[in-house]
């Protein structure tokens, strides 16, 4: 639809990540929620309590779930993996790739007591007034739990928000991953409970085995990030690393035991999205070196200023790259190369470029500059083709 839309007004929805440097991307927020068949709603504590005649099945459900994040902190992140998202994980923008999620102090507190058994009361979560400072819509309450927006995988009241999917990305291999990991760990349970363990103390073990996790802090202190990664939880800089994981014995086994994919299938969708990753920097580096040929070089020649010689070698350099990546002996390595083509070689060819707009003149510049592509409706001239029609 938005590809669609933006057709229709002359423009190209790119729904790329990142596409200027040092200002803000774009992602997805996937809400995260699971019920019965029957309308009952697992992550809603009244309702599901109520359901089941159980005060404490909430934190029951809520122990499963955050073993299988501690667990499967790298299938998370494979998930999310994508050309793009490397340059945003990490940033004021998005949540890092560590794997953490995020309760509030309320149910925080309300299952440290649970797993240390100081009670074992129903979760009653606290509401606050929300007040828009408008006559048309009165004050009305909600749930006081804040998502943390630095928080990878946050807690919202009835669902969890997996904050760090790329905007280009299918939200398909999020939701499988999501709906695996946590039927695994419900399975688990169901078998203990069914071989006579109490499943109380099956849900206090969880939690103190796995309550690392548990991360209410601000992810984007870098001090922060390097305690969540000292307390072992799962961290995967590179999106070419974690799509990697899919693959691993642990996580073959996860999808084999729950019937969902096959051996060969998670090695065809390793290799799919590392051709993947491949083929989208393949085209990026291409078209840099369309740019630089075609429009950057030209323009430095004909101003007679700006690091000629530099972009005169930054294009054998691409293309040495590129040829690199073809030669790759599988697509493991191919996107290994892509993405330091992508994220240092690109890089570093682009601050040359930079600098050569900074001193070329204005009209003998032929690329669009940051301020025109950023602000067309006081940058560029356009004449609309036909006046403009008001319908009274």
């Amino acid at each position: 639809i938005i590809e669609e839309v933006a057709v229709r007004h002359g423009l190209a929805a790119l729904m790329q990540e990142k596409p200027f440097n040092d200002v803000n991307g774009s992602g997805k927020h996937n809400n995260w929620s699971i019920g019965t068949e029957d309308g009952i709603m697992l992550l809603h504590p009244a309702k599901v309590n109520k359901a089941t005649g159980n005060d404490t099945a909430f934190a029951v459900i809520m122990s499963a779930i955050i073993a299988a994040v501690n667990e499967h902190g790298d299938l998370m992140r494979m998930a999310i993996a994508s050309p793009g998202n490397d340059f945003r994980l990490g940033a004021c923008e998005a949540p890092p790739a560590i794997v953490s999620t995020y309760l509030g102090e309320d149910i925080t507190f309300y299952l440290s007591h649970f797993k240390d058994g100081k009670g074992e009361g129903e979760y009653i979560p606290k509401l606050k007034t929300l007040d828009l400072g408008t006559h048309e819509v009165l004050p009305f309450e909600v749930p006081a739990e804040d998502r943390n927006r630095t928080s990878p995988f946050p807690y919202g009241g009835a669902r969890f928000e997996f904050r760090a999917v790329g905007s280009s990305q299918n939200v398909s291999m999020v939701n499988t991953v999501l709906n695996t990991i946590v039927a695994e760990k419900f399975a688990e349970f169901a078998d203990r409970v069914d071989a006579g363990e109490d499943i109380h103390d099956i849900a206090r073990e969880t939690l103190n085995e796995h309550w690392r996790v548990i991360f209410n802090g601000n992810n984007y202190d870098e001090e922060m990030q390097q305690e969540l990664t000292d307390r072992g939880i799962w961290r995967i800089d590179s999106g070419v690393e974690a799509i990697a994981t899919i693959t691993s014995e642990k996580n073959v086994n996860l999808f084999q035991k729950m019937k969902v994919l096959t051996k060969e299938e998670c090695e065809s969708r390793k290799d799919i999205l590392h051709d993947h990753y491949t083929g989208t920097v393949d085209m990026e580096a291409k078209c840099l070196v369309d740019m630089l040929n075609q429009h950057i070089i030209p323009s430095v020649k004909a101003a007679g200023v700006g690091p000629l010689s530099d972009l005169e070698a930054a294009v054998g350099t691409l293309k040495a790259a590129i040829a690199e990546i073809h030669a790759a002996e599988d697509s493991y390595k191919a996107a290994q190369l892509a993405r330091v083509l992508r994220l240092e070689t690109m890089i570093d060819i682009r601050a040359v470029c930079d600098s050569a707009e900074e001193v070329v003149p204005a009209n003998l510049w032929t690329l669009a500059t940051y301020k025109e592509l950023m602000f067309l409706d006081s940058h560029t001239a356009s004449t609309p083709e036909t006046e403009p029609f008001f319908d009274e």
